[in-house]
């Protein structure tokens, strides 16, 4: 199973629910990892897409407590339901939010990163891979920048 994160320099990836930098480079790439995928993300996450629906063209696992049925996404609750669902496909990336990447971070083979250089204020950070002995980074790319923010795309893979 892999996930896929922007994290800012102190791996936080977000505050108050949504992600408080976002770069049109990490939406197009996050698109081009995912499609046609499986993915499993939380309901509060789900409610921040655009117009709090499934993503298309992508197999929409959802994580929530709450007993509802969500059109066009698979609704589970809890991690064993969900790894039975992700099971089923060839390949499964967790997409958030962050109590959703914990929850699934020992299943974890390999985490798509995007990192951004800067800090905004974060109230829910991703694991700091780099700090992590288990996790080794296998690909950097480039640094590149968008109006003024450094970025770059990273996979790490677990040893």
């Amino acid at each position: 199973m892999d996930a896929i994160v922007a994290v800012y320099s102190d791996w936080g990836i977000g505050d108050g629910g949504t992600q408080p930098v976002v770069l049109k480079a990490d939406r197009v790439h996050f698109r081009q990892v995912t499609d046609g995928n499986a993915v499993i993300v939380g309901r509060k996450t789900l409610s921040d897409f655009p117009g709090g629906r499934p993503l298309k063209n992508r197999y929409n696992i959802v994580v929530t407590r709450q007993n509802i049925q969500i059109e066009g996404a698979q609704v589970v609750h809890s991690t064993e339901e969900a790894l039975a669902a992700a099971a089923e496909h060839p390949r499964c990336l967790v997409i958030g939010g962050a109590s959703v990447y914990k929850q699934f971070y020992p299943h974890y083979d390999r985490v798509f990163l995007t990192k951004i250089d800067l800090t905004p204020h974060s109230d829910s950070f991703f694991p700091n891979l780099d700090a992590d002995p288990a996790w080794v980074c296998t690909d950097e790319g480039e640094w590149q920048e968008e109006n003024g923010l450094r970025y770059c795309f990273c996979t790490y893979e677990r040893i």
